[in-house]
């Protein structure tokens, strides 16, 4: 009897040590994003009926086991690996009762300005997110593209698109995801507009943006990563290149797009995880061991 009662003991305390273990390596990761996300979650490796299912709903998909190729790359991720890196996607801001907007300043608006254990017209805040998830993902629609010239003070409360303003609220959401040293934070560098959908002088001032976005604003050895989405659009040039886009006016990424950056995605929130994305460039490509 004695014999046996040590071996349940046993058992249990290695029962608890298992479940202990794994815990702490289950990862919750959120994905923030409107359409152009939307697009890149589901990227181009399922049937045509699949994707038409995925496009159409959410809940339907769910129920038939169809997975999008960004949570099924992480799944086939897992089994390889025994990790548990949990994704999941959620439209942020919605359209009611704050609106369809994901400009700078509405990040600003919603998680600085009026931050707190409260949401804020429905949207929750960095303190109520960093509550569930280790890594929060977040981006850009493509209108953010259409910047207007410098011509007033700056204002970091104005919702007006101009590049001083986004460089106050972008450092204001720095101060602010750095306040949370324990939760990784994976911005988009924001997506491009075709050349039929902004005038140059827009494409211009949106390329600027960018480059201080890597080059200046982002920093080395804090708990904000980039994913490079705008050089991926444009390959380097001015514009989203049109093979990518939805039509030459459509700057929603197409199919194709997707299917070619969603693996570079996943990579890219991988490496940030494991090795705080010192394997991989800014846009997820892996760099050579």
């Amino acid at each position: 009897m004695k014999y046996k009662s040590k071996l349940t003991a046993l058992i249990i305390i290695l029962l608890s040590l298992t479940s202990c273990q794994k815990k702490e390596a289950e990862i919750n990761i959120l994905f923030l994003h409107h359409s152009t996300g939307r697009v890149l979650w589901n990227g181009d490796s399922n049937s045509k009926i699949s994707k038409f299912i995925l496009r159409k709903s959410k809940k339907i998909s769910n129920l038939l086991g169809i997975k999008a190729d960004v949570p099924k790359i992480f799944s086939d991720y897992n089994k390889t690996n025994s990790s548990s890196y949990l994704i999941e996607e959620q439209i942020f801001p919605k359209a009611s009762p704050y609106g369809w907007n994901n400009f700078p300043y509405d990040y600003y608006n919603i998680w600085c300005k009026n931050e707190g254990i409260n949401k804020f017209e429905d949207e929750p805040t960095l303190e109520i997110l960093t509550q569930k998830y280790q890594v929060i993902i977040f981006k850009h629609c493509f209108p953010i593209g259409s910047i207007e010239e410098d011509n007033k003070t700056p204002d970091i409360n104005s919702d007006i698109k101009t590049l001083a303003n986004y460089k106050l609220q972008y450092e204001a959401l720095k101060t602010k995801m750095n306040s949370f040293p324990d939760t990784k934070f994976i911005l988009f560098t924001g997506p491009a507009l075709t050349k039929n959908a902004c005038t140059e002088e827009e494409a211009a001032r949106a390329k600027a943006f960018y480059n201080w976005v890597k080059n200046k604003w982002n920093e080395d050895n804090d708990n904000i990563f980039l994913w490079d989405l705008y050089s991926l659009q444009t390959e380097n040039e001015l514009y989203f290149n049109e093979k990518y886009s939805t039509s030459d006016r459509d700057s929603h990424p197409n199919e194709l797009f997707a299917g070619k950056v969603a693996p570079l995605f996943a990579n890219r929130v991988i490496d940030v995880i494991e090795n705080n994305g010192n394997k991989t460039t800014l846009n997820g490509e892996l760099l050579d061991k």
